[in-house]
């Protein structure tokens, strides 16, 4: 009896119980309800707005586009840029969905099943590897709007819970193939400078997302669990392991036939790992520059190039910018060569005559300036430069080396290194197609053809000279005797000939052709010093010219950039075109910002410029710039003119073909370290050996359109002046020929 009213207490118990359990169960089940109610309502902080989530601000690197499409460099803080769905492999979504998130299509951004998944699991049981419950939806909330770095677990609850709102939000108004590809357009797939699918593609293997096969896409999907621990190429097994985890989830939800996982899951991974880098790639030393001034640009038009996801579309051509640096490096190798064995022959460094400059590019250096600044005594300082350390040095041999030397021995070694400018422009575009500043942008930082590098042109002056004659109506038939030019009015002056004789008569395009210093000077005190000035800067000179005659033999300091823009408006029809870098700007949508259309200036009329043309071809049919045509077997028409300066330190050559301007500089960066023979520190062979690699490589690409055939066409209407000088070479009365065509 006592037992059986036991029985019915505990019965009554139960039924008491039992309504504040279900009770609490839906209170528990109500909770997150109501806090989700309240943080769409704003109650806990406000919310991204409708235009956020439908414009979100995600970091973009900004794109450096080649005339020809391709991208050639970024500007970035995360190197992130997007791509359409379209854009993906197959593979790459199937192995998404199949590891983050199966029942992708069958949720609206929150899989309640996967939520109590983890409850009982992860809180319940205690399964630290019982995996986790965010969507897709849910995680590319997290990466638009991303968490702060310490959240407190209540904290982390709540935010957690904003995020479903969010996930919600975005199902609302994106579709599933839309959120599939924002989200691997944010997703990090291994620090700043691997973020997105493009990045992550292009690094580990060189491929577009929508070319990779089910081997790449499972090895970057794995990568998404730790980035840095399934790293495939620091951590090859854990990311074989993860890989193959990726591959049998692709079983288990029938996006992969068991028989082909069976065969992929031992291959191996096949990796072409390269990180990008400003120091890298193609272009290097243009994008530096055209990274200044596009910085500038954006400032002033209220854009940031580091996150706004600009489209910078250039003037050149990854296809001839390719051309152009095999051929430098090509050349720049055999100098090198030919540096290294005079010095090493004749005992000397290249600094014996002047050595001071090692100390003061010690004094120069950045480690001198550091420890001065912190205080440093000069002596300590001196003793660091002299203590070896383990470093990386630049090498023709593989691009670098290791070694184990002083800072004071770096310094020394890379006194040896001769350097190059090489820049090319449309003629009537004034478009830029090649501008390379150097050999390594990772090494030398200096860009020789930046409008700031100037250095003694030489030579390649002397046409200005020749322009202002011919456009006074001097013929390039005039015949001029070689001997020495006086000028007395600045203290008489008295320019001499390399080969020492000053005999005998020959016409202006001889002087030319030949690069006659007397001749040259001759023309220069006929027409007078500031119309050669006037001319020289009408054409497209903004370097300072000393109106002095030995102006006429080159002794001013020209950059590259500059010297090219000058010959073009030869090539131009006599017309100065501003040299072209960036034709457009538009946003990340395609969307036209800026059109840049160049600044022009008439300067001759086309028979004169035509004339100088021609005159300029002699150069290259008999004068010092023939060995393009002997040596490089080089056909077309062109024309050019060397230049050399004293003690062979500056070697230059400037040349045209009807379709191209091109300049190329050679020298050291201490105008003191120099080839001691003129046999190799000319010109012609210093520089012009860079034009004639490249011009063999650009004809040879038909894509192209270089046509050998094509010469500059003759001007309509009377040039004024005979260009055939062999009509008068029977003739011996000068003055005949000077009343003829003066």
């Amino acid at each position: 009896m006592a037992t059986t009213r036991k029985n019915k207490k505990a019965q009554n118990e139960r039924v008491r119980i039992l309504p504040k359990l279900w009770i609490g169960f839906f209170i528990l089940l109500l909770i997150p309800f109501l806090l989700m109610l309240l943080i769409y309502m704003g109650a806990f902080g406000k919310l991204p707005d409708t235009d956020q989530l439908e414009n979100p601000r995600t970091p973009l690197a900004t794109e450096v586009i080649s005339a020809d499409g391709v991208i050639i460099g970024k500007y970035f803080r995360a190197n992130r840029s997007p791509v359409e769905y379209e854009d993906l492999s197959p593979a790459l979504i199937d192995a998404l969905v199949a590891t983050e998130d199966a029942r992708f299509t069958e949720h609206a951004g929150v899989d309640i099943r996967g939520l109590f998944r983890v409850f009982f699991k992860t809180v319940i049981l205690m399964q630290r590897n019982s995996g986790g419950g965010s969507t897709i939806s849910q995680q590319l909330a997290k990466n638009l709007f991303p968490r702060d770095e310490k959240l407190s677990k209540p904290k982390l609850v709540l935010r957690k819970m904003k995020e479903w709102v969010l996930a919600t939000e975005l199902e609302r108004l994106y579709t599933k193939e839309e959120i599939i590809a924002m989200y691997l357009n944010t997703v990090d797939f291994g620090g700043e400078s691997i973020v997105g699918i493009k990045s992550a593609a292009s690094t580990f293997f060189n491929k577009s997302p929508g070319d990779l096969n089910e081997i790449e896409s499972a090895v970057l999907v794995g990568l998404l669990k730790a980035p840095s621990y399934y790293n495939p190429h620091r951590n090859p097994n854990n990311s074989l392991n993860r890989r193959n985890t990726v591959l049998s989830q692709m079983v288990k939800y029938d996006k992969l036939d068991r028989e082909k996982y069976e065969e992929l899951k031992t291959q191996p991974t096949k990796l072409t790992y390269k990180v990008e880098s400003h120091n890298e790639g193609t272009a290097t030393y243009m994008r530096e520059y055209l990274r200044l001034w596009v910085t500038k640009w954006a400032n002033e038009n209220g854009y940031d190039i580091y996150k706004d996801g600009l489209k910078i579309h250039t003037s050149i051509d990854s296809r001839m910018q390719k051309y152009a640096e095999e051929a430098t490096y090509k050349h720049m190798q055999e100098q090198q060569k030919l540096f290294f064995a005079q010095f090493r022959n004749s005992g000397k460094k290249p600094w014996t005559d002047v050595p001071e400059i090692i100390d003061y590019s010690v004094k120069r250096s950045d480690r001198y300036k550091e420890m001065k600044k912190d205080g440093v005594e000069e002596s300590d300082i001196i003793k660091s430069f002299n203590r070896p350390y383990r470093m990386k040095v630049f090498s023709y041999n593989g691009g670098e080396r290791d070694t184990f030397m002083s800072p004071l021995d770096s310094i020394k070694y890379y006194k040896y290194y001769l350097q190059p400018g090489f820049m090319a422009m449309e003629p009537n575009t004034g478009n830029i197609k090649v501008w390379v500043g150097g050999v390594s942008y990772k090494y030398f930082k200096y860009d020789h053809v930046n409008i700031k590098a100037k250095r003694q042109v030489g030579s390649t002056f002397k046409p200005f000279v020749y322009t202002v004659a011919i456009n006074n109506g001097y013929s390039p038939c005039l015949k001029v005797p070689k001997s020495q030019v006086v000028f007395e009015r600045y203290d008489n002056w008295m320019p001499k000939n390399s080969d020492g004789k000053y005999d005998g008569i020959v016409t202006l395009r001889k002087g030319l052709q030949e690069s006659i210093n007397t001749i040259t000077a001759w023309v220069m005190k006929e027409v007078g010093i500031e119309p050669v000035v006037d001319m020289a800067q009408k054409m497209g000179i903004t370097s300072k010219l000393e109106p002095v005659p030995s102006l006429c033999l080159g002794v001013a300091d020209v950059s590259v950039y500059e010297m090219v823009a000058a010959y073009n408006t030869f090539n131009n029809k006599g017309t100065y075109v501003e040299p072209v870098l960036v034709t457009r700007i538009t946003d990340k949508n395609g969307n036209l910002i800026q059109e840049f259309v160049p600044k022009t200036v008439d300067v001759l009329n086309e028979q004169k410029a035509y004339v100088m043309v021609d005159m300029l071809k002699s150069v290259t049919n008999g004068g010092s710039g023939s060995r393009l045509r002997y040596r490089y077997n080089l056909r077309m028409p062109m024309g050019g003119k060397t230049g050399t300066t004293q003690n062979n330190s500056d070697g230059w050559y400037m040349g045209i073909i009807p379709q191209l301007t091109g300049g190329v500089w050679v020298g050291a960066e201490d105008r003191a370290v120099h080839f001691t023979s003129m046999n190799e520190g000319q010109g012609a062979s210093m520089a012009l050996p860079i034009w004639g690699y490249f011009l063999q490589k650009v004809y040879a690409d038909k894509s192209l359109g270089f046509d050998e055939k094509l010469d500059w066409q003759r001007p309509a209407g009377e040039l004024g002046t005979e260009l055939d000088c062999s009509k008068y070479e029977a003739s011996e009365n000068k003055d005949n020929i000077e009343s003829e065509f003066w």
